[in-house]
């Protein structure tokens, strides 16, 4: 049988152009190899460093990675778009435009008879009020609608620069042994969940936590890690590029 596959935090336009042409590189020959060998994807928030989608705008520079997803799906291989502190504006592009459903909130599936929970994993970590006081200002309709009125090449090399500082703010995060993200992968997986994707932290790992299993995806900035689900058992992986 084929595989489904997980990554996040790929954060495509962060840096300066050729570290991204050698990231997206890095990323199109692993999209290759799902669609050769997947059934299905999930993207677990953060694939761009920022996106907002206007009514008949999308920002550029992305356009080999978003062809490459529509050619997945055009092959039957599902596709689905787990939002992230970075990518949450987005709106029906992907879900219209591309046939990718974009999920906002949590969510469980049952894959292949196993429980997964899928979170990107932001508002998690402890003592972080502030961070979820913020995201519920950036989610706001109203906050988006006085956003959308800005013209673009404005609010682009703004929020860019807002997205760099949040993502390294997350990246030296010490998260301890109080870590809010294990606790809630630790809640879940008492509740009944066999596996816990998250991302956000950009430090991969997995975790046997009782009868279940917690996956932080890591990043792609760093690591290109992700997980692969055979049917049976999940492994976290490192994808090197031939």
């Amino acid at each position: 049988m084929k595989s489904i596959f997980f990554i996040s935090d790929v954060h495509l336009g962060l840096h300066d152009r050729d570290r991204e042409k050698e990231k997206e590189d890095r990323l199109l020959s692993f999209l290759s190899h799902v669609e050769e060998h997947g059934e299905q994807l999930f993207i677990v928030g953060d694939l761009f460093d920022y996106w907002f989608e206007y009514k008949y705008v999308i920002p550029r520079g992305y356009h080999h990675t978003i062809s490459k997803l529509a050619r997945l799906v055009e092959k039957g291989i599902a596709v689905h778009y787990v939002a992230g502190n970075h990518d949450f504006w987005l709106k029906d592009f992907f879900p219209k435009d591309l046939g990718i459903p974009v999920y906002k909130n949590p969510f469980s599936l049952i894959l292949h008879g196993k429980k997964f929970y899928f979170h990107h994993g932001d508002g998690l970590a402890l003592r972080d009020a502030g961070y979820r006081i913020l995201k519920r200002v950036l989610r706001n309709r109203f906050s988006i609608f006085i956003f959308s009125l800005i013209h673009p090449d404005i609010t682009a090399p703004i929020a860019r620069g807002t997205s760099r500082s949040s993502r390294e703010y997350t990246a030296n995060k010490d998260y301890g042994e109080t870590d809010g993200m294990l606790q809630f992968a630790t809640e879940k997986i008492n509740e009944g969940c066999d596996v816990v994707i998250m991302g956000h932290r950009h430090v991969p790992s997995s975790q046997q936590i009782g009868n279940g299993l917690y996956i932080n995806l890591g990043d792609w900035i760093s690591y290109s890690t992700y997980a692969e689900f055979d049917g049976s058992t999940v492994e976290l992986k490192t994808w090197k590029k031939d």
